[in-house]
């Protein structure tokens, strides 16, 4: 079963089961897949429309951050439960230890020496991390790790 197929499933179980916060969430997800395929031309692959649901989840999570500067604790709990949605059907998040191995690889992939090669690990990390890792927390780490081989250079 693919992952439309899987969220159109329980989309219909919404349905059925009367539970409207989630039968609306999956629906926008249904649509962003939708949308993606129309603008790609042809049908998405697994890791398309991986990338299109982690793009959803981190839309939801600015709103969330919005919505708490705004004083808006409704809007952000409605916010909160679609992310509790849309986790469902990505992939286990990676840990922090994983996070930092996947960094030492792709420096050490990339040959990376310092801030100014972030663009090139980042270019290697982003495939393997999308839909895992939040990409200001991977961008945090590269730049830590990057200003710390910096550091230990002596130079």
């Amino acid at each position: 079963m693919t992952l439309q197929e899987r969220i159109q499933a329980e989309m219909t179980a919404a349905m059925r089961a009367g539970d409207a916060p989630r039968r609306d969430t999956l629906r926008l997800l249904v649509a962003a897949l939708y949308n993606a395929e129309k603008a790609a031309r042809r049908p998405l692959t697994d890791e398309e429309q991986l990338g299109v649901l982690a793009r959803e989840l981190k839309l939801r999570r600015e709103s969330i951050e919005a919505y708490e500067r705004g004083n808006r604790a409704d809007l952000a709990a409605k916010e909160q439960a679609e992310v509790a949605v849309i986790g469902e059907f990505l992939p286990e998040p990676f840990s922090d230890a994983e996070l930092r191995q996947l960094v030492a690889e792709a420096i050490a992939q990339t040959g990376a020496s310092g801030p100014r090669d972030m663009g090139k690990v980042m270019a290697v990390l982003a495939p393997r991390t999308r839909g895992r890792a939040d990409g200001r927390a991977v961008s945090g780490l590269v730049t830590e790790a990057l200003a710390v081989a910096v550091g230990g250079d002596d130079g």
